[in-house]
Formats: structure tokens, sequence, C-alpha cells
């Protein structure tokens, strides 16, 4: 990983063109069911199936939820935002004080460290979701935190 920093001292230094940067990665297969997207702990930790997609994006990361019928997320927060698609499934999220209904086809939002859980409404149905966030930006910024309940 890249690890050059910059700083207002070096604001002279913005080249007059863009050079490629195309990582030797550019594909994950097979998310699901490789093992490098199966943290356990961190699918422990939140109390749900979370497959984390590992490509070299330094502003998006991309993780693929799952809920077990009547399965819900722990309460957590975060100081990135999210933005959800709903793959398969159906059930709600409880973003603040709002109750946001969503089935298969739906996509939701989730704002700066608002309080949030998301929760499998069905008794016999699976929920599949795909998150996308900002996280790796905040991190690489040092301003990632996450609280969860």
């Amino acid at each position: 990983m890249n690890k050059t920093f910059f700083s207002s001292g070096d604001f002279g230094k913005v080249p007059e063109k863009l050079i490629e940067d195309k990582p030797a990665k550019l594909i994950h297969e097979d998310v699901l069911n490789s093992e490098v997207s199966q943290d356990l702990n961190f699918s422990n930790e939140r109390r749900h199936k979370v497959a984390m997609v590992n490509l070299p994006s330094k502003v998006l990361s991309m993780t693929l939820g799952g809920l077990q019928p009547g399965q819900s997320t722990r309460k957590h927060r975060h100081s990135y935002e999210t933005i959800i698609y709903i793959v398969n499934g159906e059930g709600y999220s409880l973003i603040g004080e709002q109750h946001v209904s969503w089935k298969a086809g739906d996509a939701i939002y989730v704002p700066v460290w608002a309080w949030h859980q998301h929760v499998n409404s069905s008794a016999i149905d699976e929920v599949l979701y795909v998150a996308c966030e900002n996280a790796p930006m905040l991190q690489n910024l040092g301003l990632a935190v996450r609280e969860e309940l």
C-alpha cells in the first residue's frame, strides 16, 4: 500500500497531469465464498455475516451483509456515510428515530454519525445487502470512528 503523505507545504508539488496508478488487483472473485472476505471476528463483533470486498480503493469500501430470518444488526454509528442496496429479502432500518422499511431492489442512505440498526422482518427469507461506504477515505485521514451498543 502506498503510504505517501502530503502536507500544506507540498501544495506547489501538484503535477500538471495525471499519471495512471493501476493496481495489480482489479477483481475480487466470488466475494461471498472467498476466504479473504470472511473475517469471522468482524462478523462475530457485528453479530451477522459480513463479507468484505478486498480491492485497493483508497476512498470507497464495499461489504456484503447477510441477515438470517428475524436477525438484526447491533445498533451502531460511524463517522462515514453509507448507501445500502437490498439484493434480496425485506425488513427495516432504524435510522435515528426514523423507521425505514425496505425490500429487494431498494436502496437506503445512512448519514454520518446517525445511530442505526438493520432488521430482517421475515420469518423465512434471508436478507442480502451491499453496503458502500467512504470509510477508507476517512481511515486514510485518521478520521474514521465506529461505535457499537
